[in-house]
């Protein structure tokens, strides 16, 4: 069971896939505890199993052993509509290829998940959102009109909008410049610290990640700290 201080948590959490030429383990039994607030951060070569754990962690994919815990609920007592009800309004994505609707104004991606949550005060938490993120004059334009590192701040305000308990976040420097991506970081950690969110990033950016809590190396399907 998870504990009381924990956001997230897996334990003897396991991925594993058949493929034509033999199956593949992905996570083998691995244990993981995220605190409320902590920021953790996730690294490892390509393909060893960072991005899978974020999409198990946060209900999204199936694991084939162990059991994940996400804000207090077992994700596999859960069916698809009850994972989708646990993370409505609790938790928070950012994608490094940003996921904005590109039918949508700047303003519209953002206040749209937080009226399928119901929120009496959307309109305002998404203006609230885009001023903390300095893109008020940009509110009416669509994500073909922003830059790569505008799009990513409004992803970024349309995962705290909603205030989440835990923000789970995939390379979100990765489509950015090295200066876009300082940005970003800030941004990123500045909101978090605000929101009193945890967060829970993949990540090559060594930057990133030498400003965070706590540091683990993906290998082997294992998680090791880092120093």
């Amino acid at each position: 069971m998870q504990s009381a201080q924990a956001v997230s948590s897996a334990m003897g959490l396991g991925k594993h896939v058949n493929g034509p030429v033999g199956g593949l383990t992905i996570l083998a039994g691995l244990d993981l505890e995220i605190g409320a607030g902590e920021a953790v951060a996730i690294l490892g070569a390509s393909g060893s199993g960072k991005s899978t754990l974020l999409g198990l962690l946060a209900g999204l994919d199936d694991a084939t052993a162990g059991e994940v815990w996400l804000c207090g609920q077992r994700i596999e007592d859960l069916d698809e509509d009850g994972r989708a009800a646990l993370r409505s309004g609790r938790v928070g994505f950012v994608f490094q290829n940003f996921q904005l609707l590109p039918t949508l104004t700047a303003r519209e991606n953002i206040l749209l998940p937080l009226e399928l949550t119901g929120d009496a005060r959307a309109a305002q938490r998404a203006d609230e959102a885009l001023e903390r993120v300095g893109l008020t004059a940009r509110a009416g334009h669509y994500p073909r009109q922003l830059s790569g590192g505008e799009q990513q701040r409004v992803a970024i305000a349309r995962a705290y909008a909603p205030r989440p308990a835990v923000l789970f976040a995939d390379e979100p420097t990765g489509n950015l410049d090295q200066v876009t991506g300082e940005h970003i970081i800030d941004l990123l950690l500045d909101l978090r610290r605000a929101a009193g969110a945890a967060l829970v990033l993949v990540t090559h950016d060594l930057r990133l990640a030498e400003r965070c809590d706590r540091r683990l190396r993906m290998d082997n399907g294992h998680l090791e700290p880092l120093s």
